[in-house]
């Protein structure tokens, strides 16, 4: 391989379609070399009857076969495995096929005559790619449980938290009127108080800010638990 390319990932299970021998052959020969777990067949029927039995990580197929061909394997692919990945190979390269691959749901194209070289990189990078895709998956899904989890300990906090008084709530110098949305700071030496009017939006702000003195909130918090979005 060279020396940019992607590491094999040696479980992976590839199975081989192509209507000739010796092109067969060769490559499932070359890829078990490579750590790779390979199965071969000879038509698309028989790719479909050891898809429905075995469970595969990658699909190499050849795009022009008697009987079944390959775009019809993929469109059953579509529909039963939907996470199969798929690399074409193909000796009859035009344009009007490299579409019916990728709308098929091709992950690369690669045309005959080439080299296990370059069928190796091509599987490694899709092989890389998915495990890739998975990793963000599993991310995601522990950063949700994590959102989750918060969200549900906040609501807790709320209902076995001592109520404020009805109308004011008040923290050192700060006096918040509900009702009126009126905030009152008073200066220090008794020098008198400042007043401000508030937006709905900001007293909810500053409400959840007296009931929660000396605690920093970033703004995506803030905006979810005080202003509800």
């Amino acid at each position: 391989m060279a020396h940019n390319d992607p590491p094999p990932i040696p479980r992976a299970r590839i199975l081989v379609v192509d209507d000739e021998p010796t092109t067969r052959t060769a490559i499932t020969r070359a890829l078990s070399l490579r750590g790779y777990q390979v199965h071969e067949a000879a038509s698309g029927s028989q790719a479909i009857a050891k898809l429905s039995r075995v469970p595969y990580d990658l699909m190499l197929l050849d795009l022009h076969m008697p009987g079944m061909n390959g775009v019809e394997v993929m469109r059953w692919v579509e529909k039963a495995q939907p996470g199969l990945l798929v690399i074409v190979l193909t000796a009859h390269g035009s344009l009007e096929s490299a579409i019916a691959a990728v709308q098929a749901g091709a992950a690369n194209y690669l045309l005959k005559p080439c080299s296990i070289r370059d069928i190796e990189a091509a599987i490694a990078r899709a092989l890389q790619r998915r495990k890739k895709d998975l990793r963000r998956q599993q991310l995601l899904g522990v950063i949700a449980e994590a959102v989750e989890a918060l969200r549900t300990e906040e609501e807790q906090d709320m209902v076995t938290s001592p109520k404020q008084p009805a109308r004011f709530l008040n923290c050192g110098p700060v006096v918040l009127d509900l009702e009126k949305r009126l905030a009152t700071v008073r200066k220090p030496d008794n020098a008198g108080s400042l007043h401000a009017e508030l937006t709905t939006s900001e007293a909810s702000l500053l409400a959840y800010l007296l009931r929660h003195p000396d605690t920093v909130f970033s703004c995506r918090h803030l905006a979810r638990v005080a202003l509800g979005y």
